[in-house]
């Protein structure tokens, strides 16, 4: 749906990308005519007759040039506000690995050693690979 508040929305020198987050992608391209738009509006309200609406957008070098059509851009600049809310995330502490947060929770210390440090060496085998078989 084409609305006054899109068409004023487009200022001249936009990029074809700004004005498709704007407009939303044209319902009619033509292949011959590939820098012009065109966005048509249809609605048919209870009781009352068709309305039809028509707007043709005009690009030179993927730059916005001119509008055609039902609708006309207003000449003073219009700012839409946003209905989003901006979210500020806490600092994340980058010294620690994910697995050292992780481990952290647990109470266990992943660059403490003292693990490897509490079993006895063991002793080289002198026996060969056969004689520790189980029979």
């Amino acid at each position: 749906m084409v609305d006054q508040d899109m068409i004023n929305q487009l200022r001249p020198s936009m990029s074809k990308r700004q004005v498709i987050y704007i407009m939303g992608s044209p319902m009619l391209t033509d292949v011959f005519h590939q820098n012009r738009w065109d966005y048509l509006y249809s609605a048919r309200l209870e009781g009352k007759e068709a309305e039809q609406k028509r707007i043709s957008l005009i690009f030179d070098n993927d730059q916005l040039i001119g509008v055609q059509g039902d609708f006309k851009p207003s000449e003073v600049p219009v700012i839409k506000p946003s209905a989003e809310t901006t979210v500020d995330v806490p600092k994340r502490d980058l010294e620690k690995t994910m697995w050292e947060t992780i481990t952290g929770f647990f109470g266990i210390n992943a660059t403490d050693d003292t693990s490897k440090t509490d079993k006895p060496a063991s002793k080289p085998s002198t026996e060969s690979p056969t004689d520790q078989l189980p029979l």
